[in-house]
């Protein structure tokens, strides 16, 4: 399909691509109509704008290169789904009979036959998103299904459960497969999830192994919707070659929940420490337990915005001088106050008082304040 330039009024195949595209990023929001409208205008210029484009509005070739390219998905790829209603059969009708159970509107079985039970559930999902209530299954109710399912296995996909990851299976994955995105053996996947056969079914939830724990000087990184190798490289402060390497990559093309391998240097440098962004952190939390500013943390890394993002790097100003009785120490791996107060010679309650600290949970990278004996 040849990608010519796209304006505001311009209709067509292309601009369902688009407009696919911009909603993959989180820059549209309206259904997927073919229609560039005034919200897919706003989406295309906020897209330039983050990518240091000319903002003009109009997808013209370079905007096209790098909406592929933030998507990481190859214009070949792109195929609508041929329309479905009462009476078809197939693979395509028992995916649509998984997605519609998975979100809780079909509770017959997936035999891939549209039947009348499925008919009623295409038209419930329809009706509880405001389309046309038909039953029958087109580009439209398809690319709500698609989206709905899509945000789904996004969330199960982004819970955390100790050392666990959620993985809804996929058309054409197999345990292999699965195993090789998320750097594990299948014999692993098979005892966690308790499998006697090889065989999976799309939409089967599988619960995969993920250790999330810093190794030396490398964390683990799941990538996420949008992610490219040059943005997860920008947001470390590495090289899309560093991390290539380090992951074993012979292409830059990324799958959602896909596990990167991320060098990241811990040591101090001069008056500075790095600090890995945790899930709940803000810049006002992070502030206050390193008892700086939030302007101070936003000059250092060169921030334009409060929002952070988890298991992003920042500088942190920290002062490792004496002051009159009281050493400065980094909290490492392992360390509980009460060992830091035998290492010093000083009780766990000395150290509470002189840090205001309100409970003896302690997070690696914390600056503790320890009182000279």
């Amino acid at each position: 399909m040849n990608y010519e330039n796209l304006e505001l009024g311009s209709t067509g195949d292309n601009v369902k691509i688009l407009q696919e595209k911009l909603k993959i990023l989180g820059l549209y929001n309206p259904i997927v109509s073919g229609s560039f409208s005034l919200a897919t205008l706003e989406g295309v210029k906020e897209f330039q704008r983050k990518n240091n484009l000319e903002v003009t509005g109009i997808v013209d070739y370079n905007t096209w290169q790098q909406l592929l390219a933030a998507t990481s998905e190859p214009i070949v790829t792109i195929a609508y789904n041929p329309i479905l209603s009462l009476g078809s059969s197939g693979e395509l009708v028992s995916e649509l009979q998984v997605k519609l159970k998975t979100l809780l509107y079909y509770m017959g079985n997936i035999n891939g036959t549209f039947d009348l039970e499925t008919q009623n559930a295409v038209k419930r999902l329809q009706y509880n998103n405001d389309i046309t209530t038909t039953g029958i299954v087109n580009d439209q109710t398809w690319n709500i299904i698609n989206q709905l399912y899509g945000n789904l296995n996004s969330c199960v996909t982004g819970s955390e459960s100790n050392n666990e990851n959620i993985y809804i299976v996929q058309r054409g994955d197999t345990l292999y497969s699965i195993a090789q995105k998320y750097n594990v053996t299948v014999e692993a996947l098979k005892n966690l999830n308790n499998l006697t056969t090889n065989i999976l079914s799309i939409g089967q939830i599988l619960r995969i192994p993920v250790s999330q724990e810093n190794e030396g000087n490398q964390i683990t990184y799941v990538v996420q919707r949008g992610d490219t190798l040059y943005s997860i490289a920008q947001k470390y402060n590495v090289t899309v070659e560093a991390l290539k390497k380090l992951n074993n990559l012979i292409t830059n093309i990324l799958s959602i929940g896909q596990i990167l391998r991320i060098p990241v240097s811990q040591e101090n440098e001069g008056n500075q420490i790095t600090y890995i962004v945790q899930r709940g952190d803000t810049l006002y939390s992070i502030a206050q337990k390193y008892n700086i500013t939030v302007e101070a943390l936003k000059n250092l890394n060169n921030l334009t915005t409060n929002i952070l993002s988890i298991g992003q790097i920042l500088k942190i100003p920290v002062s490792q001088e004496n002051e009159e009785n009281q050493i400065t120490y980094i909290v490492q791996r392992g360390d509980t106050l009460y060992s830091i107060a035998r290492k010093y010679n000083v009780t766990v309650e000395a150290l509470n008082n002189l840090n205001n600290l309100t409970t003896n949970i302690l997070s690696i990278g914390q600056i503790l304040k320890i009182p000279n004996s």
